[in-house]
C-alpha cells in the first residue's frame, strides 16, 4: 500500500535525522548512530504530540522528554535543533568537542532543552518517575474540577540496557504501584547489544514484568508511522503508566550494517554513510543536510510552544479559584525566611538524627513543596513529616526498599521547578544510590540526602551496618556537600547553610545522643565548614573532628594542657566547605605553627591535606554496643591524648577520666 503524503513526509524528516546522527558521530568519530537511526521514525510522530515551548525551555506545564539512553545523544541535539532551541548547526557539527553545546552524554543545564544528565542506563527511567511524581504532587495541590493547571505528561526513551539496570526495576515498580498515569516509557526494543544479539543475557517476557507492576502495555511497529500516532493518541488519556514497546531495527536506513550491533557504539563510515544517502534521494557527497521543507515542518514547534504557553498562561489566569493561583505561586517562589528552626540551646544530649526530624519538620511547615520520604527507614531516619500526610497528596513519600531509585526519582523532583526533596536511609546504604549522588552533583541538583547511624557508634548491627569508608567517598565528589554536624544547633546551622548553595547536601546523622555544646558559642562561621570551638593561647596543637568525635577532642585538650600540650579544638562539619575557604581563614582555623591531628571514626584520609596525623578506622567495625567500640578503636578521650602525645612527641600519662 502506498504511503499517505502525510507519511511521506514523516519519512523525508526521519531520514533527515539519522543523516544529521550519522552525520554527527562520523566527524567526531565517536558516538552511537545506531539508537538515534532506530528511533528517528518515533521521535518524528512524537514531535507532533509533545507540548513543549523551543523558546521558553522552563515552562512549568511542557510535556518532559527524558532520554534514559543517553547514549543516543546525536538524536536528543538532532531534534532540539530542527525544533529551534539553541542549538545550531554550528553546535551540531562540533558534537563531542571540548567546550560544545552538543557533548557526548546529554547534560541539564549545560544544552537547552535538556531535561535531564543521562548517561548511566537505566536512572533515566527513574528520572521520568520522579518527573511524574512532582506533576502528580503539584497537580495535587494546584488543580481543581474544572481547572487543571498541571496535565502535561511525561514521555521517556529508553533500551534494553536501561531494562536490564536493577533501578528500572525499582522505579517502575514504585510508578506502577502509585498509579501514575502520566507517564509513558517507550521501548526501543531493538534487540541488539553492544556484544551482539540480546538473547545471549536477555530472555525476559518485558510485557509481562510491566503488566506484574501495574502498567498498561503496548506493542507496535516502531517505523509504522500510523502505529505510532495511535498509540500516542491513546496513551493521553491513560489510566495507568504505560510502556510502549516498540519493534525497531537499530541503524535503520545504515545500509549493509542496519540492524547489526556495529551500528551500535561507532561511526559507520563515509562510504555507508554516502550509499544510505542516495538510496533516500538525499545528496551523497553534502553532510549536515536539512531539506528546507523538513525544517519549516520542525520549526512549527516554536509557533505551536508558544500557542500552548499561552493558553495556559490564559488558563492560569482565568482559574476559577484565586486559591489555585497562590498554591501555585507558594509552590514557585518558597520563602524560606519564614522558617521557625527549633532552639535546641538548653536541649542537653540529643542525637542529630533526632535534632534533624525536628529541623525537617520545621521546613515543612513553613514551606508547602518541601517534600521527602525514606527507603522503608522513617522511624529510624526520624524524617517523617508530621500531620501532613502521604503522597501524592501528602508530603511524605514511602520510597519502599529502593535506594536507588530513590535518589534518582529525587533529582528529577528537585528539578521539576514546584518541590523541594529530600531522600533517607542508613548512612552505609548510601553505597546503593551512589550513581544517582554522582549525577546529582554533576548536575547541580540541590537534593538533600539525610543519613543516619552515621558510624561504629551503630553498634550491634556490627560492620554490615557500619560505615568506614563512605565519608571519604563522598568528600571525594566534586560539588557535593557532606555535613557531619557535632550537635543539634551544629545541625540547624548546617541546613541554613545549604539552602543557599545550589548543589546536592548529604547530613551525616549519629544514632547516638550528642551533647549539645555551650549556645553561647559564636556558630557564625559553620558555613566556612571548620571553625574554631575552642581557642587557646600559645597553641602548640590543633585537634581537628567532626560529629561525634567532637566531644572526645574538647574534653581531650584539656587533658592535654597539663602534659604541656596547649591544643585549640576545631569542628569540621563540612570538610567540602572548609576545602573551598581562602587561605586567610584556614590559617586563622589551624594555625600553621601547631601539630595537627584529626580523629574521625572513619577512613578519613582526606584530612591529611591538614593533619600531621589522623586518628581513624583502619579496619572495619565489629558487633558490640558502642561505647566499646569507641573504646576499642581508640575514639576516647583516652586513646586521643595517646596519640596526640604520640606526635607531640611526649610520654604518654594515662586520663583521670573523674576530670573530664
Amino acid at each position: 500500500m502506498p504511503m499517505t503524503e502525510q507519511n511521506v513526509m514523516r519519512k523525508k524528516i526521519a531520514n533527515t535525522i539519522r543523516f544529521l546522527a550519522a552525520d554527527m558521530v562520523q566527524k567526531a568519530n565517536s558516538g552511537h548512530p545506531g539508537a538515534p537511526m532506530g528511533l528517528a521514525d518515533i521521535a518524528v510522530v512524537l514531535s507532533e504530540h509533545l507540548k513543549h515551548n523551543p523558546k521558553n525551555p522552563k515552562w512549568l506545564n511542557r510535556d518532559r522528554l527524558v532520554f534514559s539512553g543517553g547514549h543516543g545523544s546525536s538524536l536528543i541535539y538532532s531534534l532540539l535543533h530542527l525544533w529551534g532551541y539553541d542549538v545550531s548547526l554550528d553546535d551540531l557539527k562540533a558534537f563531542r568537542q571540548l567546550d560544545s553545546k552538543t557533548p557526548g552524554h546529554p547534560e541539564y543545564g549545560h544544552t537547552d532543552g535538556v531535561e535531564m544528565t543521562t548517561g548511566p542506563l537505566g536512572q533515566g527511567i527513574a528520572n521520568a518517575v520522579g518527573f511524574a511524581m512532582a506533576a502528580k504532587y503539584t497537580g495535587n495541590q494546584v488543580n481543581s474540577e474544572t481547572c487543571e493547571l498541571i496535565d502535561h505528561k511525561v514521555y521517556c526513551l529508553c533500551g534494553d540496557g536501561d531494562l536490564q539496570e536493577g533501578i528500572s526495576y525499582e522505579a517502575c515498580s514504585l510508578a506502577g504501584h502509585l498509579n501514575l498515569n502520566n507517564i509513558v516509557l517507550i521501548y526501543d526494543n531493538n534487540e541488539i547489544t553492544i556484544e551482539g544479539d540480546t538473547s545471549i543475557a536477555w530472555s525476559e517476557d518485558v510485557a509481562a514484568r510491566f503488566i506484574a507492576q501495574g502498567w498498561d502495555v503496548k506493542k507496535i511497529n516502531g517505523h509504522c508511522y500510523d502505529d505510532i500516532d495511535k498509540v500516542l493518541n491513546k496513551v493521553k488519556t491513560a489510566t495507568k503508566p504505560t510502556i510502549v514497546i516498540a519493534n525497531t531495527i537499530i541503524g535503520k536506513g545504515a545500509g549493509e550494517l542496519e540492524g547489526t550491533h556495529h551500528t551500535h557504539g561507532a561511526p559507520l563510515g563515509d562510504k555507508i554513510i554516502s550509499e544510505s544517502k542516495t538510496k533516500e534521494g538525499f545528496p551523497a557527497d553534502e553532510t549536515f543536510h536539512i531539506p528546507e521543507d523538513v525544517l519549516v515542518r520542525f520549526r512549527c514547534a516554536i509557533d505551536n510552544g508558544e500557542l500552548h504557553e499561552k493558553e495556559w498562561i490564559h488558563r492560569h489566569k482565568e482559574a476559577p479559584l484565586i486559591e489555585q493561583n497562590e498554591a501555585l505561586a507558594r509552590l514557585l517562589n518558597p520563602d524560606f525566611s519564614a522558617i521557625e528552626f527549633p532552639d535546641f540551646s538548653e536541649s542537653g544530649a540529643v542525637a542529630t538524627r533526632d535534632s534533624n526530624g525536628k529541623i525537617l519538620n520545621a521546613i515543612a511547615k513553613a514551606i508547602p513543596g518541601f517534600i521527602g520520604g525514606s527507603a522503608d527507614l522513617a522511624p529510624s531516619n526520624k524524617t517523617e513529616l508530621k500531620d501532613l500526610g502521604d503522597f501524592p497528596k501528602g508530603r511524605n513519600m514511602h520510597f519502599g526498599i529502593r535506594e536507588h531509585s530513590m535518589a534518582a526519582i529525587t533529582n528529577a523532583m528537585a528539578i521539576y521547578g514546584t518541590v523541594i526533596p529530600f531522600n533517607a536511609t542508613f548512612f552505609v546504604f548510601s553505597d546503593y544510590l551512589k550513581p544517582s549522588a554522582r549525577i546529582a552533583a554533576l548536575t547541580g541538583i540541590q537534593n538533600f540526602f539525610v543519613w543516619t547511624h552515621d558510624s561504629i557508634g551503630v553498634g550491634e548491627d556490627g560492620p554490615t551496618h557500619e560505615p568506614i569508608e563512605h565519608l571519604s567517598q563522598f568528600r571525594a565528589l566534586p560539588n557535593f556537600y557532606v555535613w557531619r554536624p557535632a550537635d543539634a544547633t551544629e545541625n540547624v546551622e548546617a541546613w541554613k547553610t545549604a539552602f543557599d548553595i545550589n548543589a546536592p547536601h548529604g547530613f551525616v546523622l549519629s544514632r547516638q545522643k550528642l551533647k549539645t555544646l555551650k549556645p553561647e558559642r559564636d556558630f557564625g562561621e559553620v558555613a566556612n565548614g571548620a571553625y574554631i570551638v575552642k581557642e587557646r593561647e600559645n597553641a602548640n596543637f590543633t585537634l581537628m573532628a567532626s560529629g561525634s568525635e567532637l566531644m572526645p577532642c574538647l574534653q581531650a585538650a584539656c587533658h592535654l594542657e597539663p602534659l604541656g600540650i596547649i591544643a585549640n579544638v576545631v569542628s569540621v562539619p563540612c570538610l567540602d566547605l572548609f576545602n573551598e575557604q581562602d587561605a586567610d581563614y584556614k590559617a586563622k582555623v589551624i594555625n600553621s605553627d601547631t601539630k595537627v591531628l584529626a580523629v574521625e571514626a572513619a577512613t578519613a584520609t582526606e584530612y591529611y591535606r591538614y593533619a600531621d596525623d589522623v586518628l581513624g578506622m583502619e579496619g572495619f567495625g565489629a558487633s558490640a554496643p558502642a561505647e566499646q567500640l569507641f573504646e576499642k578503636f581508640g575514639f576516647t578521650i583516652d586513646g586521643i591524648v595517646r596519640r596526640a602525645c604520640s606526635l607531640m612527641n611526649v610520654e604518654y600519662e594515662s586520663v583521670n577520666l573523674e576530670n573530664c
